[in-house]
């Protein structure tokens, strides 16, 4: 972890405990080898890479700060392929990478349908998946929010799943829809218990 990610990472993990009674329920099933993104971090006891939006390339001190916590800058008006192809490298060189398949966050704070995206890169890598599901961050500080309410955040860990080449069968054009839904279906299966 280089020092900026490390310092960021505590801070998070501080700031979770102290302000939100953060837990994170099956945080062992984690593979170790606004808010969503610090939360889901630090959910990981290993460095992980972030997808975030071009656009906070260029606010002053961001700019120069998310490269450093493991940012790959994305263009959300479309298909990014470069960020798609700096996400398969990242994957392909066995770091971790956390992904939103529903590609933005919620307006309304219910999951959203899976996008192929996250598909195009599980059968590109075959990386294994470890669904996250966050409950009680979209209370805290909604999409368009200004203030930002401190109620429990609990972020629930599934079980990973493992992909494999017979996952990419039979091929198609709905197969990245196929490999999406399935990690998104996983996402939804999980709660709080």
């Amino acid at each position: 972890m280089n020092p900026y990610y490390w310092l960021g990472y505590n801070f998070s993990r501080l700031i979770g405990w102290l302000f939100f009674r953060l837990r994170i329920i099956h945080r062992e099933r984690m593979i170790q080898s606004y808010l969503d993104p610090p939360l889901a971090g630090i959910a990981c006891d290993r460095a992980i890479y972030f997808l975030a939006r071009r656009t906070l390339m260029g606010v002053p001190l961001l700019g120069w700060l998310l490269p450093k916590l493991n940012v790959i800058p994305v263009n959300q008006e479309g298909i990014d392929r470069s960020a798609l192809k700096a996400l398969i490298r990242v994957l392909k060189s066995g770091n971790a990478a956390l992904v939103f398949p529903e590609g933005a966050r919620t307006l309304d704070g219910n999951l959203q349908p899976a996008q192929p995206g996250v598909g195009l890169v599980i059968a590109k890598t075959l990386a294994p998946v470890v669904p996250m599901r966050i409950f009680g961050a979209h209370e805290a500080l909604p999409r368009g929010g200004r203030h930002l309410h401190f109620v429990r955040i609990t972020i629930v860990v599934g079980e990973p799943i493992f992909f494999t080449a017979a996952d990419l069968e039979p091929p198609g054009k709905d197969l990245y829809g196929r490999l999406s839904q399935r990690v998104m279906d996983a996402i939804a299966g999980l709660e709080l218990k």
